[in-house]
């Protein structure tokens, strides 16, 4: 153990889980900034993702200070077509982080929606919230309306709804229903709970008809609804209360009793 470490282990927290809750990043990423060395507690640069912080350490992150947690907030987000759902892009392409307003806090998003895809983006303060609602125990239904070339077969899409494996990788069950049929595409709605990367596309790929169109209209309780693309609207503590359990603290301090 390092010797930075407080000789009561029975209390303070996880610095990385610290870090998460306070929305500088998540528990992985902190996890890399403390191997880089970017990470200092009261002066003295941790070694260790398992070193306990208690209330009045003094955490700083490349040489700026660590805030407390702030009270758990989140926000819906319609995410356009051609946005990153990443902090910084190697290759120099635009990022939601970039298109938000100024006034907003730092975020960090719940699951993500690749380059070409659009539609709800859950963001939030809490790295600890967007750690428990991307989990697929968490078991929350996202809803997608999906743009395919052709007209699917419905027994193959039927189908879906056991499951199915592509290249070695098993997706869980997936309902497919047709919408409507347009020239020579047609429209579905899709939901599913696990959401892997890139799932719908390479499972509508898998069948024969890749996607053109992709938007996320729901993701568990919360809706799109007519939330225009670019635009963010705050959900009122009273959904969160309702809805997570979270009230007007910290997630750690009000978690959310474990299914």
């Amino acid at each position: 153990m390092s010797d930075m470490q407080k000789g009561d282990t029975e209390k303070g927290e996880r610095i990385a889980k610290r870090l998460a809750r306070a929305g500088v990043c998540s528990r992985r990423d902190a996890e890399r900034l403390i191997a880089e060395g970017r990470v200092k507690v009261n002066g003295k640069k941790l070694d260790t993702p398992a070193f306990l912080v208690g209330p009045d350490d003094i955490i700083m992150v490349d040489g700026k200070p660590v805030a407390e947690p702030d009270k758990t907030r989140l926000w819906l987000y319609h995410k356009p077509r051609g946005l990153m759902t990443t902090h910084r892009d190697p290759q120099g392409r635009p990022t939601v982080f970039e298109k938000l307003p100024p006034d907003m806090p730092r975020v960090i998003s719940i699951g993500r929606l690749d380059f070409n895809s659009e539609g709800l983006l859950l963001l939030t303060n809490d790295g600890e919230l967007a750690r428990r609602l991307e989990l697929p125990s968490t078991g929350w239904l996202r809803r997608y309306r999906v743009r395919v070339n052709g007209l699917p077969h419905p027994d193959h899409l039927a189908r879906l709804q056991k499951g199915i494996t592509i290249d070695g990788v098993a997706y869980g069950p997936i309902t497919a229903t047709l919408e409507r049929q347009q020239g020579d595409n047609a429209w579905l709605v899709v939901g599913l709970r696990e959401g892997k990367n890139r799932e719908v596309r390479k499972v509508m790929e898998h069948l024969g008809h890749p996607v053109s169109r992709l938007i996320r209209v729901a993701y568990g309780p919360f809706q799109l609804g007519s939330l225009e693309p670019g635009k963010v609207k705050e959900v009122p503590g009273k959904v969160l209360a309702e809805q997570l359990g979270v009230k007007t603290k910290a997630l750690s301090q009000k978690a959310a009793p474990k299914k």
